[in-house]
């Protein structure tokens, strides 16, 4: 293949071209991004000032499309970000209307956009709702958590929360079914003292359902646990016939994990220890296994000893 050898003068005058072409490229690209367009933007409706004695439910997707009046930099910019952005939508002609009419509250949508980047039409203009008789419900919050303890630290008693109830607000199908509302994940690790916190409570998926309040408090007591053993007597269950039984031992040692505050109180009362006599007369065993059939609350039993007992019968 043949190479064009070029004169030094030439290669200047080549590089010249190239240079002014990439120069005249970028300030057509510039001049062309300056100028002011028209284009379309999806964005998440929210809602301001709903109706207190209606409740709503809206009959079209919660985005819609906006078209947009900017320059080509902010219509380029736009395509590059996928998130939603969000218009708040004021209800308060709900009281007695069953629409909205979005284009009628573009001025103050607007006032809430940047200057260069006005909204100037909705795809879809209005907004048609359903409406419901509207009701009140109290119902418990549950608390969402991932909590992990230092060794030998762990929850020491139940959980408080106050207020322990929320009120739901909305459509009375939709409240009835709730049972319970979730608060948000209380995430923690390593923990070695009592929690005491705010946290918030999920939002409701259903933009015509509101909550009361938006948070809790949160006092999750945390101690530090040990072992502790105390004697439990053995109560003999299933002596349908009224034999004469006597068992060997009459009490048995149970060795648990408790908190230190609760280490004082722990006897043998919060405890009830049982063996099956039935286990005998139906299946024939020669001893009977030991089970636990009340536990102190937030004990962790390590033994039993022995876990099973002798015992003779006197027909």
């Amino acid at each position: 293949m043949a190479f064009v050898k070029l004169s030094a003068t030439e290669r200047r005058r080549l590089s010249a071209f190239f240079t002014c072409l990439v120069l005249a490229a970028l300030a057509w690209v510039f001049t062309t991004l300056s100028g002011t367009y028209n284009f379309t933007v999806k964005e998440v409706l929210s809602y301001k000032n709903a109706p207190q004695k209606r409740a709503f439910h809206s009959l079209q997707p919660d985005t819609v499309s906006t078209t947009m009046q900017g320059t080509g930099w902010q219509m380029l910019f736009s395509r590059m970000n996928n998130e939603d952005k969000a218009i708040t939508v004021d209800l308060q002609t709900l009281e007695n209307k069953d629409f909205v009419v979005l284009s009628s509250q573009l001025k103050q949508i607007n006032d809430k956009k940047d200057f260069d980047e006005q909204i100037v039409g909705f795809n879809p203009d209005t907004l048609y709702f359903d409406f419901s008789n509207r009701a009140v419900k109290r119902i418990p919050v549950k608390l969402l958590s991932d909590i992990n303890y230092q060794h030998q630290f762990s929850q020491s008693n139940d959980v408080f929360i106050r207020p322990s109830y929320v009120t739901l607000s909305g459509p009375a199908n939709v409240i009835d079914n709730i049972k319970t509302w979730n608060t948000d994940s209380l995430m923690l690790d390593s923990v070695n003292e009592t929690v005491r916190t705010r946290v918030n409570m999920q939002p409701a998926k259903e933009g015509n359902v509101s909550i009361y309040p938006k948070s809790v408090q949160v006092v999750l007591p945390v101690d530090e646990f040990t072992e502790k053993t105390i004697s439990i007597p053995v109560k003999l269950i299933n002596n349908l016939d009224y034999y004469k039984v006597k068992i060997f031992p009459v009490k048995v040692n149970v060795t648990f994990i408790t908190s230190l505050n609760r280490f004082a109180e722990m006897d043998e009362d919060l405890f009830e220890a049982s063996a099956d006599l039935g286990l005998w007369r139906d299946h024939d065993y020669s001893t009977l296994p030991v089970k636990l059939t009340r536990i102190a609350a937030y004990c962790k039993i390590v033994k039993i000893e022995p876990q099973n007992i002798d015992f003779i019968v006197r027909k």
